[in-house]
């Protein structure tokens, strides 16, 4: 979905925003307590003998995004066990001045974060064969709250079934009727708690406030078309169109570090570290035992007594296991990385959501455009400064929806997000009309990737090859993608604001002519996930057990969306706080949290709904 405000970026030219960033979140190379190999200021292979220092934690926390601020609440609940969190970008309260951060804080302005490499990674994939040879852009946090920081800040679960098909992967007990409590347990939504929402969680969650006559609209033209109302998304009935949660509190961004981080620093036994980039796990043998980081140029080691935690997400946690020698070995071995545990699943089955605006005129000037010039900037931003309401307290993602592309089809497979404006190039570009779009795309494509190290320099951003629209048909469901958009915008609900079609356009009407479209035009919906993937012992391609410990090794998880055996049916923040709530019980070895039966929506018929 857009990260249009999910984080921000200025112009991306090719090598110059990758060569900003050049701390890259979680990396590593392999390490014995004994000798091995270290990059030394000039990124060169030095031979350095490790040390044991006295600082050690009883977990260490790599990322402080979406999953890390969960852990680092809960683990540090127990008052016998300290944390240590790493952080490879910056805070995002600077010098404790909430103002000073305004653009994180301040829903809609997303797509300032889009822009600013000091809390983005800006990662970019390889040429897409199937997309006209595009490199394609993917943001990614590198703040406190990680990519929560950054996002549109859409509250999205995705199906009951894509859990249980998470179960059926190989992910035992990672099922709808164990996830469902954990979704509970972090969240605290505004319209209150019942058998689906949570009521008293860290997450503060709420629905959309401006009531927007284009949103309206939307919703009234989906049922114009012959697709359901639902009045929960997350709750009994994905299906349908209707208004969407968001992670948006008394009109401010309730980020993962806003909810979990942030309330607990006080406690003695969490420590965090922000600025320091991790550049290996130190392992004694088969069991890590510590990281090595660098911070403000020096070279540190830290040591974790129980576990160390990677949460870098889908592309620094399989990084950072790879440069530390967990990985496919005949990788790593062209690399001269020594290697300490074979996982040729590290990196691989990386799954994304691909998607395409749908653009339409508005004959009445009720869009966002006008609010986009500067003088209208200045007072929706003053009025937002001083009382953090009106348009600036919103990303104006606030309705959306749920279908399906063709008869037989399980689960909705199309997700919608409407928008009263016009992006252009991830909101990089200011919008040059009056218009408003739907961002749609599918949510379970068939096409896989993988990502593999450039090299062993832990400051190189890694290789990253999505496959996008490599099988027929994913190429199929985008068509379909089109044109039920097109369906939607033309009901009789869009008839007093209907202009000319901006995107695709009229000249846009062969299935060749909406498949060239598609290949120009796509782009990443930023959710990046599966590339740890969650399995059973006896899968060769699973990285961590439905425990989250890394196969083969001790004292070693993931916990972040890198884990998902495969790509929920929705955004992925809500999804990633979910797990990190649920490994921290297993964690602590609680007892886990269960709710079955709890009834979820089926249609009369798979082969007549719309």
């Amino acid at each position: 979905m857009l990260f249009a405000g999910a984080s921000g970026r200025v112009g991306l030219s090719g090598g110059n925003g990758l060569s900003r960033c050049v701390s890259a979140w979680l990396r590593g190379s392999p390490m014995a307590l004994t000798k091995t190999r270290d990059w030394d200021s000039s990124l060169k292979y030095s031979t350095t003998a490790v040390k044991w220092s006295p600082q050690s934690f009883s977990y260490v926390i790599v990322g402080a995004g979406s999953a890390g601020c969960v852990l680092a609440n809960r683990l540090t609940e127990d008052p016998q066990d300290s944390v240590l969190l790493l952080e490879a970008g910056p805070k995002d309260v600077t010098l404790g001045s909430f103002r000073l951060s305004w653009k994180i804080h301040m829903p809609a302005a997303l797509t300032y974060n889009l822009c600013n490499d000091k809390v983005n990674w800006f990662y970019h994939t390889l040429p897409q064969e199937h997309m006209d040879q595009r490199v394609m852009y993917w943001p990614r946090g590198r703040v406190w709250g990680g990519s929560s920081s950054l996002n549109a800040m859409v509250y999205i679960r995705g199906h009951a079934e894509d859990y249980n098909r998470w179960q059926r992967e190989g992910a035992e007990g990672w099922d709808y009727e164990h996830c469902l409590p954990y979704f509970r347990k972090a969240q605290c939504h505004e319209l209150g708690a019942d058998q689906y929402r949570g009521g008293s969680g860290p997450l503060h969650v709420s629905r959309g406030k401006t009531d927007h006559p284009l949103h309206r609209a939307f919703i009234e033209a989906g049922q114009q078309a012959g697709y359901p109302f639902t009045d929960d998304m997350n709750g009994f009935q994905q299906e349908g169109v209707g208004w969407m949660d968001m992670t948006i509190h008394k009109g401010k961004r309730w980020s993962s570090a806003s909810a979990y981080l942030r309330p607990v620093l006080h406690r003695a036994n969490l420590k965090t570290e922000v600025r320091c980039l991790t550049t290996r796990i130190l392992f004694n043998g088969r069991r890590a035992v510590g990281v090595e980081y660098t911070q403000n140029g020096q070279k540190k080691q830290v040591f974790a007594e129980k576990e160390v935690i990677l949460s870098g997400g889908s592309i620094n946690s399989p990084q950072l296991l790879m440069l530390s020698g967990v990985g496919n070995a005949d990788d790593l071995k062209q690399l001269d990385i020594p290697v300490v545990q074979h996982l040729p699943g590290v990196g691989s089955n990386l799954q994304d959501h691909l998607e395409l605006y749908i653009q339409q005129q508005c004959t009445q000037p009720i869009t966002l455009y006008k609010a986009q010039k500067p003088f209208h900037m200045v007072k929706i931003g003053l009025e937002w400064f001083l009382q953090q309401t009106g348009y600036g307290a919103t990303a104006h993602m606030e309705s959306g929806g749920f279908i399906r592309s063709r008869g037989g089809v399980a689960h909705p497979d199309i997700q919608f997000h409407f928008l009263p404006s016009q992006v252009i190039d991830h909101g990089r570009v200011a919008s040059k009309m009056e218009a408003y779009q739907v961002h749609v795309g599918p949510m379970r494509s068939t096409s896989v990737g993988w990502l593999k190290l450039k090299n062993a320099n832990p400051l190189e951003h890694p290789l990253i090859q999505p496959n996008y629209l490599s099988t027929d048909i994913d190429v199929w469901e985008f068509r379909q993608c089109v044109k039920l958009s097109r369906e939607i915008f033309t009901q009789k609900a869009f008839d007093p604001f209907r202009g000319r079609e901006v995107l695709p356009g009229s000249v846009c009407q062969s299935d060749a002519e909406i498949d060239a479209f598609v290949r120009h035009k796509a782009d990443s919906a930023y959710h990046p996930s599966c590339t740890c993937k969650m399995g059973s012992p006896q899968d060769p391609m699973a990285v961590v057990d439905p425990e989250t410990r890394v196969m083969g090794l001790e004292g070693l998880r993931v916990v972040d969306a890198s884990i998902m055996p495969s790509v929920v049916s929705g955004n992925l923040n809500a999804p990633t706080i979910m797990i990190a709530e649920r490994a921290a019980d297993i964690i602590r070895g609680r007892v886990l949290l269960s709710d079955p039966g709890v009834p979820v929506y089926q249609p009369a018929s798979l082969e007549t709904q719309r």
